[in-house]
């Protein structure tokens, strides 16, 4: 019987230092979700990979033996210890997988409760896996179902009302350290969602905005142009931050794009002048090394955590009708999950009971030789009764269980009476389910929220 499993690290578990190492780029993400789906076993994959986690979400005949596998390969390709790996991971199935999936998709999971850019990353996240035919009944109808969950919790609630975005807290900060912003000047690294958001909320402060593109310089231009600033290439980073007053970086660079050395030229030009920088990426775009060159105040993005914390203002009432809204969620989810093994677990079972009954009649052949033929058919007729009385209330009881513990009874069922069931041609049939590439880019978005970027 296959089970759904989700294994995953975030900033509730583990520092930026061991998150960067784990880090999946879209290039790094396809590979992971090609070899991991290729491994006897593991039907199912999906890899969800953002600032602040990086998440699996299997679907495996073994859940023990695809963990393990899944650990193992982590570890070896991170260069991660697997005892330091396994303190760090946290590890779900089934229902508890789908809730974790749900909460992540609702935003109720991020560093900023209620921020809006994990939604598109999740839909991007599947949209990858759909396009590598990786996924299957199981995990399209989880992922659909998240996303809908996410959308009924930002349509329902207000929870996302006045929320500030982790690239928005770069405003924030910078009155901080820098005080008033009105005339400064900040430099940006890199052309995503975290990039342009972070430019809206300095540009409405009055800080005048330079970006720095290393690939996509036509949309440097064209950022650049909106909010009213202008673009250099990468070549030029050093001289525009020699006239910066902060710099903010957000790329899915594999590599350090500022380092302590550089750093330490541009800050003797500038002598050693206040450099406020902060960096959003994971993998680290600024060598933590830079926060001991003079004059430079340094921020990663678990620094960010307590800045977030001191202005936090989500509404625990919100919180709490997001939260209802996902146990409502899940219990279709524990419904629909269930009904692909109930049926096949009750077959199995009956099957087990008649193939026992009739076991004990061959066994017994022997002891009515002056029995008729009617006789036996009558003795046939008795173990029939007896199986069907014996297991007609157990099987009303199972095929009314609608809660999350479905899954758990259905294998304690199977355990106890040592059934083999296969429910594959049950989620094959689940052709309902099955969603395609186009219909998952039909679904409805909140307005502003983007579908594309990681960052």
């Amino acid at each position: 019987m296959s089970e759904l499993l989700a294994v995953g690290i975030s900033h509730k578990t583990a520092p930026v230092e061991l998150r960067e190492r784990l880090a999946l780029t879209d290039a790094r993400a396809l590979e992971f979700v090609r070899d991991l789906h290729a491994v006897a076993g593991i039907q199912e994959v999906v890899a969800l990979s953002t600032c602040n986690r990086t998440e699996l979400y299997l679907v495996a005949a073994d859940p023990i033996d695809a963990e393990a596998t899944l650990l193992g390969l982590l570890a070896k390709r991170s260069g991660i210890a697997l005892s330091a790996l396994a303190q760090a991971i946290y590890s779900h199935r089934n229902c508890e997988a789908a809730r974790h999936l749900y909460r992540v998709s609702a935003g109720l999971e991020s560093m900023i409760v209620g921020e809006d850019q994990i939604q598109g990353q999740v839909r991007r996240a599947y949209e990858v896996a759909l396009e590598q035919q990786t996924t299957g009944a199981l995990t399209n109808h989880l992922f659909k179902a998240a996303l809908e969950t996410g959308k009924r919790v930002r349509t329902e609630t207000a929870i996302s009302a006045g929320q500030m975005s982790l690239p928005s807290v770069a405003a924030m900060l910078g009155r901080e350290v820098l005080g008033d912003l009105r005339g400064r000047r900040a430099v940006l690294i890199g052309t995503g969602e975290s990039s342009e958001l972070a430019a809206q909320a300095l540009a409405a402060a009055g800080v005048a905005v330079v970006f720095v593109a290393n690939r996509r310089r036509n949309r440097a231009v064209s950022l650049a142009n909106r909010f009213d600033g202008h673009s250099v290439a990468f070549d030029e980073l050093p001289e525009a931050l020699v006239e910066a007053d902060m710099v903010v970086s957000a790329t899915s660079s594999p590599h350090q794009l500022i380092e302590a050395e550089g750093l330490e030229l541009v800050q003797r030009e500038r002598a050693h002048r206040r450099l406020l920088a902060i960096d959003l990426a994971v993998p680290r775009d600024v060598d933590p090394a830079c926060a001991q060159v003079e004059g430079v105040a340094l921020y990663d993005i678990d620094d960010l955590e307590s800045v977030v914390a001191r202005n936090r203002q989500v509404r625990l009432e919100e919180a709490r009708k997001a939260e209802a809204i996902v146990e409502q969620e899940i219990q279709n989810f524990a419904t629909w999950l269930g009904s692909l093994e109930v049926l096949p677990t009750l077959a199995a079972l009956r099957s087990h009971a008649s193939a026992i009954a009739a076991q004990v009649l061959a066994e017994n052949e022997g002891r009515w030789e002056s029995a008729s033929e009617r006789d036996r058919e009558r003795v046939e007729a008795i173990s029939r009764a007896i199986v069907n009385r014996l297991l007609h209330h157990p099987t009303l009881r199972l095929k009314e269980l609608r809660d999350d513990r479905v899954h758990a009874r259905m294998a304690l069922v199977r355990d106890l009476f040592a059934l083999e069931v296969d429910a594959d041609p049950a989620l094959r049939n689940a052709a309902a389910d099955v969603q395609d590439l186009a219909e998952i880019r039909r679904l409805p978005e909140r307005s502003g929220a983007s579908a594309g970027s990681r960052r």
